[in-house]
């Protein structure tokens, strides 16, 4: 019998080929026979094959979740264990399976190197426990090391257990686990898995063997953090992945004065027990800190959390730590370029007291200080192109270097898609704003920004499943925090793409009325009415902007598809006549 059986609506055929043809390329066997479908009939054929397959891929739709032969066809591989669903449009699944995992692939065209795809053909292999080889090893696995599989001995480092019985050091539990890895990837002779891969697995408990079958990892480094008062715990242990065997083990007493000590001493403690010979720069490297202050350095551990919170209420929260931060030590350039992000935003949305000077001259000095800092660059390139001196110059090979530095930078990701939508380049700003997608689970920039890059390139339906997509993170952002400005901004516009016209006007005021004085979130409204082909509303938005953003705001305004249907008619003309003078820019 099949490794893989399809369950679909009639109506979805040609997606469910695109399905059956793209595991079959993997080297799975698949029944999806068309000729025979669970709607016409649910005959002994059918329930023999459904019972048999080692995976069950529903593909959920308006459509499906209608038919009653779909919903058999779950609930019995719920039962089996075998289900793994997937939307393929925005639709309410069935209750029953509502807190059941479900792949997102409502944009997906059948690229294999899609990041949704792979992190379903991960699951579907979990299941068939099939091997199949991709076709490179960039499409193995969305998790998947880099340099996985050549002949140096690779680690996965586990997200370190936070002890400390207050919920809120987590920041600092994590804090340790992200320089670890920082430190063993400047080992030549190993191969490090991913930030983003490791704390994919944080809170899941799962054996060592699991990681070298999904990842091909040979060892496996977990370990707990107890932080209380001055005093901090680290206890270490490295596995081999095949055996489960412990190789080395310490437990680490001390104060949090030695925190970086501790954190030298484990990468060594690895290196020594996988006898892998350290170059001398590779040893200057790991013993080399951002910041001799402890304290410094847990400001910014703290202030990088909170950023990676999606309130933005938290902002001048974050200013204030990283100002502390960098009082104590003034050549830390980690929380100068958090400082840089945060200000810039701010000047954004035109809160008083911040400017894009002022970020501009932040990001400036994290770069001046740390040179091989992918956030630095990713400041420098956004506050660069987006401020007042409209600098491309300065900004595209910031951009470039911070993504040469770590490709997986969710800031730098974000400007290489903003410039690469500025040039009309929607095809690279798919690129990289799926990446950034795939950076933060919960993002909603990305989210909002790509479905312009869709419809760039004039593909309707992604459009629309990403407008989908986009109205589910900002709905689940805005029920937590309903005055959040860019889930409001990019709410409005995924209602007002999916045709409802009236509830976008509806947000749209809303809007306006929570955060008047937000440019960024004015403007965005703006285009949302331009998206309704509404160019009086959308002028009166946005007119008033002209006189006070900066020059890359009117470049912007100048390229942005957003406003493309509104572009001819005689007010935006007249406006950006006059937004082109204010800075002498040819019409």
């Amino acid at each position: 019998m099949a490794d893989v059986f399809i369950s679909y609506a009639r109506a979805d055929a040609a997606i469910a080929r695109r399905f059956a043809e793209a595991f079959q390329a993997q080297g799975f066997s698949v029944w999806w026979d068309i000729a025979l479908r669970s709607g016409e009939t649910f005959d002994e054929a059918i329930e023999q094959a459904l019972k048999a397959a080692k995976a069950v891929v529903v593909l959920w739709s308006t459509t499906s979740v209608a038919s009653r032969w779909v919903r058999t066809e779950a609930t019995i591989a719920d039962r089996k264990g075998t289900l793994a669903p997937v939307m393929i449009d925005q639709c309410d699944r069935p209750i029953l399976f509502e807190l059941t995992h479900t792949a997102d692939l409502a944009h997906w065209q059948g690229d294999q190197k899609d990041p949704a795809w792979l992190s379903l053909l991960t699951d579907v292999r979990k299941l068939t426990d099939i091997r199949a080889e991709p076709q490179s090893t960039e499409q193995a696995s969305p998790l998947a090391p880099a340099r996985a599989r050549d002949a140096r001995p690779s680690i996965l480092v586990l997200p370190f257990v936070n002890m400390s019985g207050d919920a809120e050091q987590e920041y600092f539990s994590d804090g340790v686990t992200e320089d670890i890895i920082t430190d063993l990837n400047k080992v030549s002779a190993l191969s490090v898995a991913s930030r983003n891969t490791a704390f994919s697995f944080k809170g899941k408990t799962m054996a060592s063997a699991h990681f070298k079958r999904e990842l091909g990892v040979t060892h496996i480094l977990e370990g707990s953090v107890r932080k209380s008062g001055a005093r901090v715990r680290i206890t270490a242990q490295l596995l081999d992945a095949a055996s489960d065997t412990q190789i080395w083990a310490e437990r680490f007493d001390r104060t949090l004065n030695d925190i970086f000590a501790i954190q030298d001493d484990i990468s060594k403690a690895i290196v020594e027990a996988l006898k892998l010979k350290l170059a001398p720069e590779e040893k200057r490297a790991i013993e080399q800190r951002a910041t001799s202050s402890s304290e410094a350095y847990q400001l910014y551990l703290m202030a990088r959390e909170l950023t990676r919170s999606s309130s933005e209420r938290l902002k001048p929260a974050i200013l204030r730590i990283c100002r502390k931060a960098v009082e104590l030590d003034p050549n830390f350039a980690d929380p100068w370029a958090l400082m840089a992000l945060a200000e810039n935003e701010l000047s954004q949305r035109g809160v008083e007291g911040y400017s894009h000077e002022q970020a501009f001259a932040s990001a400036q000095r994290a770069v001046a200080l740390d040179p091989n800092l992918a956030e630095g660059h990713a400041a420098l390139a956004e506050t660069s192109i987006r401020g007042p001196l409209n600098d491309w110059a300065t900004g595209v090979p910031a951009m470039e270097t911070a993504l040469r530095l770590d490709p997986d930078c969710y800031e730098g990701r974000m400007i290489a898609g903003n410039i690469a939508l500025l040039r009309h380049d929607f095809r690279t700003a798919i690129t990289h704003f799926e990446r950034a997608l795939t950076l933060d689970a919960d993002a909603v920039r990305p989210a909002g920004m790509v479905v312009q890059a869709y419809q760039g390139v004039g593909e309707r339906e992604n459009a629309l499943a990403a407008s989908r997509r986009a109205q589910a993170r900002c709905e689940k952002i805005l029920a937590i925090e309903p005055d959040h400005s860019t889930a409001l901004g990019f709410f409005v516009n995924a209602l007002a793409d999916l045709g409802e016209e009236d509830r976008a006007r509806e947000w749209a005021r809303r809007a306006v009325l929570f955060d008047p004085d937000n440019a960024r979130l004015i403007y965005n409204v703006g285009c949302a009415m331009a998206g309704l082909n509404d160019a009086d509303s959308a002028v009166d938005l946005i007119d008033p902007l002209v006189d006070k953003v900066s020059a890359g705001w009117i470049v912007w305004m100048g390229s942005d598809n957003s406003l493309d249907r509104v572009r001819e008619h005689p007010r935006f003309v007249a406006m950006m006549k006059r937004a082109h003078a204010r800075f002498g820019m040819d019409s």
